[in-house]
């Protein structure tokens, strides 16, 4: 080791339902893949115009729900389909609105598998755990009374659930839930400073939905319907001092436990042990990415609030880990990056007398000295070919954040709270030591290598989420990065890749967002459902958790799932089935986050839901919530669609899931064969439109790479960005900087108009060419238009890059690929779809017609009945 200075994320169980009037352990899971895709659109008819700074009032069919802030629908389940090819089972979750106005969190992406708990099947008052009916001795507390909101972390498909056990269960729409840990709620969670009481048949949490004996504190649970005891602490005179219990009059609370019971472990919150966070930085950019690069560096570390903990390590050939003592010069260890290190090298690293992780307080002129000396690449060698050993470099940061940031003293361990974070900066393959793979395709090996490569770097990935390390990777540059390869290291620690097309001001951004995520550790997820409920996937950033507790709970059935990190930014996406008909009015879920955040307290946020149960097939449909569901069948869909031959055969059960709804619960049109899609469900076809075409699915993303990278976002994503990746929002400029939400047609690209359109990853701005010859008007149009994409956008991660063009341009294709081609419908289905159009002169109507003489696509409609449907007509 020499001194120098220097110069320059999913898996699918499926699980036998268990048989009606029998009661079993759950069964052995299964892997299998998982079911049909599915996508989400956005909302048909514009609202009311909408200020830059403003929340467009909420669309949501049920009353009852929390209003989401963006203002747009919540979606529907997924069944199976009728035709071919063969349909997989389908479900869907429900979680707040499409755009981020600083709404409810996002929540956490895709892993699928699924398991059924068998619960006790009985249903009158004796049942098989002892427990008993009650009847008029006991205290509903739900009576009379209605929770003030319901939380915005657990969106389902539907606010009722069919009892028919042959509906239910139809795969092409299917029942399910979008489930968030969250970190914001409305209003906030209340916090409870002691033990939870929880049921001690099924371990199920006490919550406003028991019925509660006052005279004694008894409670009963609503999962299994065990009579337990409370410690005395629900004796009450009334039904009202019950209400002053926390758990027992609010859908979500947390559970705070500050103490730590881990002997020889102390707690630390203050800045010397916070979790620190280490950039991993490619050193082979030539001249023009590296300016933008160093850019970006300098105003990361200008970001990072005083008491951050910061290190840097630069690859290449050898991995260089900077020395923040040196504060005249650039200063580094080198190690050789050709193999991993051995533990010599780490132990003279850790225990000599550099300093490698410091607070920004103290450090912040080293670290601005040590990006201004990066040098470009010198070398006459291709990108690809550079030598490049990212998994050593990776190794050594893990290592030292392992290291000095484990004080001894007497016997006590100090350690940082909530998770480390190694973010790699790469502009190219890992292509020399562990985990690198040749650096031509055509090496006769290079199957084989990117194999052992792929195995390498799961198991980095999985031993730094061991150590509560995330790696998150950015891309940037035009060398392919040889993305199935850097995926699985930061699917594997719970982190993401992105791609970027340079290293300016969407990385940058990108850098700051991913240092500032707020991460708790140590995560999992226990689902509870009545018993005729069982969960049959789950899609989502994390894996099946092995957790036995029938020692402590004698009949516990919950999904336990193990979260690889714990952000408001992903989601779960849960399908659910029903096990029989279901007799009850109504079906209860309870889903428990237990965590540790980063002042090392240990929170359990117990989330409890109640639904409705109805015989109705049309009392069901309106309680669809369109974009939850679309959004729930795009991630089963997706999660299928592992390449571009996988995305084409996703698009035809897209069709076939289409046809399959129409048949079970569209209607027959007088005089004719065809059905008509079920009106209920206005948004969900043209959601799944948008997913067939788009770039999840369609052809608009050039490389392979792009398309896996996205994909993999969306499966962890949380709603409000999922749904926006899935179906763009379209907001037209209007006089006094005021915007108007219209359908994403091609009908909207009208010349004397500017157009934001929001399509999760990026965002486009369109400058018509009459608005744009005038002069003040057009620069005040397109300034309004950045203004308004930089709040859209503003805590969404990662961070969209936001591009604007002039109507005519060549750039302008990225914009008039995402709308959908309306042009050639008939003017009373342009109209009914688009009112805007009423308001047009003849003139504006011919200019219009003259704009879409390339568009070749077929629209909504002409694709619906092209499948011999109907589409369902707005009211």
């Amino acid at each position: 080791m020499a001194k120098r200075p220097e110069s320059s994320v999913g898996y699918s169980v499926t699980i036998p339902t268990p048989q009606q009037g029998t009661q079993s352990p759950r069964p052995d899971t299964v892997f299998s893949p998982p079911p049909f895709p599915s996508s989400s659109a956005g909302p048909i008819f514009p609202p009311p115009i909408v200020q830059p700074n403003q929340i467009p009032s909420p669309s949501i069919k049920t009353p009852n729900l929390p209003s989401p802030a963006n203002g747009v629908r919540t979606g529907s389940p997924a069944p199976h389909l009728s035709t071919p090819p063969g349909p997989p089972v389908f479900s869907s979750p429900l979680q707040p609105a499409a755009v981020p106005f600083r709404t409810s969190p996002a929540t956490p992406q895709p892993i699928a598998y699924s398991s059924a708990s068998s619960l006790p099947t009985s249903s009158p008052p004796q049942f098989s755990n002892g427990s008993v009916e009650l009847h008029h001795q006991i205290s509903d507390v739900t009576e009379d009374w209605t929770p003030t909101a319901e939380s915005p972390n657990v969106l389902f498909s539907a606010h009722k659930v069919l009892k028919q056990k042959k509906l239910a269960n139809i795969p092409s729409l299917g029942f399910g839930a979008l489930v968030s840990s969250g970190r914001e709620m409305s209003p906030g969670p209340q916090m409870i400073q002691r033990d939870p009481h929880r049921c001690h048949n099924c371990g199920a949490y006490a919550n406003l939905y028991c019925n509660i004996l006052p005279g004694s504190g008894q409670w009963q649970c609503v999962i299994c319907r065990n009579l337990n005891g409370s410690e005395g602490d629900y004796i009450a005179s009334n039904k009202e001092e019950l209400r002053n219990v926390p758990e027992l009059s609010l859908p979500s609370v947390d559970y705070v436990q500050t103490g730590n019971k881990r002997p020889g472990f102390f707690p630390v919150s203050d800045s010397r042990v916070s979790a620190p966070v280490v950039l991993v930085i490619d050193e082979c950019l030539d001249e023009p990415h590296l300016q933008h690069f160093q850019s970006s560096l300098h105003a990361f570390v200008d970001s990072l609030p005083p008491t951050t903990r910061l290190g840097i390590v630069t690859y290449g050939s050898t991995v260089s880990v900077y020395d923040f003592s040196e504060e005249s010069i650039a200063s580094a260890d080198v190690l050789p990056g050709n193999k991993s290190p051995d533990q010599e090298s780490l132990k003279a690293l850790i225990y000599g007398t550099g300093i490698y992780l410091s607070p920004m307080h103290a450090s912040l002129p080293v670290a601005h000295s040590i990006f201004s000396s990066l040098r470009p690449y010198k070398l006459d060698i291709p990108e690809a070919s550079r030598d490049r050993c990212l998994g050593t470099a990776v190794e050594v940061a893990s290592a030292i954040i392992q290291g000095p940031s484990a004080e001894m003293s007497q016997g006590v361990v100090k350690r940082p709270g909530g998770n480390s974070r190694i973010i790699v900066c790469a502009g190219g393959p890992n292509t020399c030591g562990p985990g690198s793979v040749p650096h031509s395709f055509s090496h006769p090996n290079y199957a084989h290598m990117e194999k052992i490569a792929l195995k390498w770097m799961e198991t980095l990935g999985r031993e730094a989420f061991r150590k509560n390390t995330v790696i998150d990777i950015l891309c940037a540059g035009t060398c392919p990065v040889r993305v199935p390869v850097l995926q699985p290291l930061a699917k594997a620690s719970g982190g993401v890749l992105i791609l970027h097309d340079d290293f300016g001001e969407a990385f940058g951004v990108n850098l700051q967002r991913a240092s500032g995520r707020a991460a708790g550790s140590h995560g999992l997820l226990e689902v509870r459902c009545s018993e005729d409920i069982f969960v049959s996937q789950v899609i989502g950033p994390g894996e099946e958790a092995h957790v036995d507790s029938n020692e402590v709970f004698k009949n516990d059935d919950a999904l336990v799932i193990q979260m690889l990190s714990i952000e408001e930014t992903q989601s779960f996406a849960l399908s659910m089935e029903t096990k029989r008909d279901i007799k009850r009015d109504f079906v209860y879920f309870q889903f428990a986050f237990k965590f540790s955040d980063v002042y090392q307290s240990d929170i359990t946020r117990v989330i409890s839901v109640r639904l409705p149960t109805v015989d109705s097939v049309s009392s069901y449909l309106q309680s669809v919530q369109d974009e939850v569901a679309a959004v729930l069948i795009a991630k089963r869909t997706l999660l299928r669609a592992k390449n571009a031959n996988d995305a084409l055969d996703m698009r035809a059960t897209i069709d076939e899931r289409i046809k399959d709804i129409t048949s079970k619960f569209g209607s027959q049109m007088p005089k004719s064969k065809l059905y008509q899609f079920p009106r209920e469900l206005l948004l969900l076809p043209e959601v799944l439109f948008h997913l067939r075409r788009g770039p999840l699915l369609g052809s608009i993303l050039g490389h392979e790479d792009e398309r896996s990278v996205l994909r993999n976002l969306f499966l962890n994503a949380a709603f409000d960005l999922s749904l926006r990746m899935v179906a763009p929002r379209c907001l037209m400029h209007r006089q006094g900087g005021t915007f108007e939400e219209l359908p994403a047609y091609n009908l909207a690209m009208q010349s004397d108009a500017a157009v934001v359109l929001d399509h999760g990853t990026d965002v486009f701005i369109w400058l018509g060419a009459e608005l744009d010859a005038q002069e003040g008007k057009g620069a005040a149009a397109l300034a309004a238009c950045r203004t308004l994409a930089e709040e859209l956008t503003e805590m969404r991660f990662p961070a969209p890059r936001i591009l604007a063009f002039k109507e005519g341009s060549s750039q302008a294709r990225y914009f008039v690929s995402r709308l959908i081609p309306a042009h050639k419908d008939p003017p009373y289905e342009q109209e009914a779809r688009f009112p805007q159009l009423r308001t047009l002169t003849a003139e504006q109507r011919t200019k219009l017609k003259s704009s879409f003489l390339y568009f070749d696509d077929p629209s909504f409609c002409e694709w619906m009945r092209s499948l011999k449907v109907l589409p369902p007509e707005p009211s």
